[in-house]
């Protein structure tokens, strides 16, 4: 399969909140080691603050994302893959904008013993080309690359309190599996994680 497997230019109707963004136009590729850089930043920049109190940790944080993601791009898995999403239209050598993980999980992830199912991971955008189909694209292409493998049923987490990705999620046809109870709520008030899920029908294509 070539690297470069899903494009799409439809983008929605300019405002004047995207005015500015409405030049984007994406295209779905598997990462390289060459992208880890850009890959760590962006998902660091998705899910962990740069200021306040925490500020100090974020370069700490995009650290320990890089490594982690370099180890599973090395590792010789059949079942990963690491997706990102580059803006064609921009006029400088660092165009990656998103990604996303695809990869397999045991229902005892402790013994890694029991049923496997696919999963969907650290999916993140710029906010410079959010609400922009980035996000919907980079679902499209992981779910060819979860029927290549066979699998028929797709799993992800998504916070309570995240209402715009439970949205995206919504209109892509997944369904809540599970309201997982979390000890760090009790500590940290933090949201509880809703496990979705997704059964991909025969030539489904959403």
């Amino acid at each position: 399969m070539t690297p470069w497997f899903f494009q799409q230019s439809h983008q929605p109707p300019v405002t004047a909140a995207s005015a500015e963004q409405a030049s984007c136009r994406f295209q779905v590729r598997t990462a390289t080691p060459a992208d880890l850089t850009s890959v760590a930043q962006i998902i660091a920049e998705s899910f962990h603050s740069q200021n306040g109190i925490w500020a100090w940790a974020f370069p700490l944080l995009r650290l320990g994302i890089y490594e982690d993601l370099r180890h599973r791009l090395v590792s010789s898995t059949s079942h990963h893959v690491c997706l990102v999403v580059v803006d064609t239209a921009a006029n400088t050598p660092n165009n990656l904008v998103g990604t996303l993980e695809v990869g397999v999980r045991f229902s005892d992830s402790w013994t890694e013993v029991g049923k496997v199912f696919p999963y969907l991971s650290n999916l993140a955008v710029s906010s410079k080309c959010r609400r922009q189909g980035a996000a919907s694209q980079l679902l499209q292409a992981s779910e060819k690359f979860v029927r290549e493998w066979g699998f028929e049923d797709l799993y992800l987490h998504v916070l309570e309190n995240n209402y715009q990705a439970r949205q995206l999620y919504l209109k892509f046809g997944y369904r809540v599996h599970k309201v997982e109870s979390n000890w760090n709520i009790l500590f940290f008030r933090n949201s509880r994680q809703i496990l979705l899920h997704k059964h991909l029908m025969p030539n489904s294509t959403s």
